[in-house]
């Protein structure tokens, strides 16, 4: 029986409306450019679009859909604690401008692991962070039949038994790994309002400290990068999924670069008053 898991964040985080939804996404893709080879994974800000939207074009535009059949997409859990990950509910994820089958065969395979949680539906719908990369896969994908395997993404004992259990689909030419993540999240109202005056603005702090982050990511340093988060508590929402992401790379033993495309912010910082979200776009090639 199929399930179909609504477009629940369509009409508020980004318009309902299919042709300007359509029109939208084209528009930040024919802003971005290609900087490097067409991409094997790639991280990507799951913000309401007005904020996130043309960032995330600058990772979508590497994918070249020829050779790819099948999305793994790994996105952090916002609403209720989880631990290790957790497989979808529904059959079918919804866009305004058209439908990702869930590749049921991929999950069951995952599912008989026995690693694997189950989400159900009040929790798949609540969340955003799948959810706001749906309409990028479906557009980079237009015209073509893809399935999509999403992945929520937890605090994980042990990352390496999950990053075992994915290289296996990384080494395969016809997927494509897909991480949702935002990173610094600055101000009062997130708590978190470190500033390094050495560094110049407030927001000019947030980039050198996100950047920094960034470069571990590029390097595959699983340990450096959890060391960093340990250090400066930076509030990347998408930690979980990324730390994933870089196990299932280092796991998989086949040679690929990682490049941050794009880096941007919501709001320049410059009072202690103020706030802002920072979005960044990377891409793996291999």
């Amino acid at each position: 029986m199929s399930r179909t898991r609504q477009a629940s964040h369509a009409g508020s985080w980004y318009t309902d409306d299919s042709s300007d939804l359509n029109e939208q996404l084209s528009s930040w893709l024919r802003a971005a450019n290609i900087t490097e080879p067409a991409c094997k994974a790639l991280i990507g800000p799951h913000a309401g679009y007005t904020y996130s939207g043309p960032t995330a074009a600058w990772a979508y535009i590497h994918i070249n859909p020829n050779p790819l059949r099948r999305v793994f997409l790994f996105g952090p859990s916002h609403h209720f604690y989880l631990r290790g990950c957790a497989l979808p509910y529904s059959t079918i994820y919804a866009t305004p401008i058209g439908n990702l089958p869930i590749d049921e065969e991929i999950v069951q395979e995952l599912e008989k692991t026995g690693k694997f949680s189950k989400l159900n539906r009040g929790q798949e719908e609540d969340e955003h962070s799948l959810e706001m990369h749906l309409p990028y896969i479906r557009k980079a994908f237009e015209g073509r039949d893809v399935k999509l395997v999403p992945i929520m993404v937890g605090e994980m004992d042990n990352e390496e038994d999950f990053g075992r259990i994915f290289a296996p689909y990384f080494r395969q030419s016809e997927n494509l790994f897909v991480v949702s993540s935002d990173f610094c999240h600055w101000g009062q109202r997130f708590r978190y309002t470190p500033y390094d005056k050495n560094a110049g603005e407030i927001h000019q702090s947030i980039e050198r400290m996100d950047r920094e982050g960034m470069e571990l990511i590029e390097n595959h340093d699983i340990n450096g990068f959890k060391n960093y988060l340990d250090r400066t508590k930076n509030t990347i929402c998408g930690r979980n999924p990324i730390i994933l992401l870089l196990s299932t790379i280092l796991c998989a033993g086949i040679s690929t670069r990682t490049r941050f495309v794009r880096y941007a912010q919501s709001e320049p910082v410059k009072k202690m008053t103020q706030s802002s979200v920072s979005y960044a776009s990377s891409v793996t090639s291999s």
